[in-house]
Formats: structure tokens, sequence, C-alpha cells
């Protein structure tokens, strides 16, 4: 899990100039600056991530640690939770069943941004970052979740 986070937070480093709202850009920055001359035990800001991105794909296999440090509900992450109940950890082409389980629910609307999280060996951290050209009719596109979208979410006792 440390590795993950590591390479996760290298990763969102290069990404955040990128994507990242001007003003949580700021924000991040003046955690650091706050951080390095007035108290080392202060933790850096958290970029929120929900205003660069409508869905998120993460990998099934590190998503509860994802969620936590990126802040992210349980709508967001509900892609790879399902994901990984129906089809297991599949690597990371875990994220392109996440994107069609969004795509059969209808969530994807033209000029929406997904941001796919996917972890490999090594340990590596590769994002892409996708803007839907057209709003999905889940009705008109195959898709592997088509035949069953409905049952899902499935709810989990704790």
């Amino acid at each position: 899990m440390l590795a993950a986070g590591e390479a996760l937070k290298a990763n969102i480093k290069v990404l955040g100039k990128s994507i990242l709202p001007f003003s949580e850009q700021l924000k991040y920055l003046a955690s650091l600056v706050a951080k390095r001359f007035f108290t080392k035990k202060m933790k850096s800001y958290t970029p929120n991530f929900k205003l660069a991105f409508e869905h998120l794909c993460v990998h099934t296999g590190e998503q509860d640690e994802v969620q936590k440090h990126l802040n992210l509900d349980d709508w967001h992450m509900e892609p790879s939770r399902m994901t990984l109940y129906r089809f297991g950890i599949t690597s990371s082409s875990s994220v392109w069943y996440e994107l069609a389980y969004c795509e059969a629910k209808g969530r994807i609307k033209k000029g929406d941004r997904i941001w796919q999280i996917q972890f490999g060996s090594g340990f590596k951290c590769n994002s892409a970052v996708l803007r839907a050209i057209r709003t999905i009719d889940p009705t008109k596109e195959k898709n592997p979740w088509l035949n069953e979208i409905d049952e899902f979410p499935i709810r989990f006792s704790n």
C-alpha cells in the first residue's frame, strides 16, 4: 500500500498542474508553504479532484486507499466496487469495465471528464484523462453490464 500511495502521489503531482482548478492548486501551494515555514506536523492539503472530474475509474485492487486519500465518496467508488464484485481483479483493464459501468448507468454526459487510475507492477501508477464527446445512451451501446445493470449497485453489509 505504501508503494501504491507514493506512486499515486508522484502521478498526481504531474497531473494536478494540468487538470486542477487554479483555486485548488493555490490551496495546495499555500499548505506546502505553511508546512515548510510554520509547522512541519501539518498535513498537506489534498486537492478536491471532484472539481476536476465527474467520474473516476480506480483500479479495483487499491480502491479503499485511493478513496481515503482523495476524499472520494461512495458514488465515485461504486464503479470500482461493482467491477471488483462482478469481474474480480482484472489488473489495469478494470478501469474499462468501470467506464462501461458508468455508461450503462447513464452517467456519462457530453463534456464529462473521466480520470482512470491504474496500478501496475514495479510499482507503477498510470492515469488516463478522458472527455466524453457525446452523451452515452446506455440502451444503444454494446456493454458488458447491460443485461444486469439494474441489479447494481449491490449493497454490502458491514
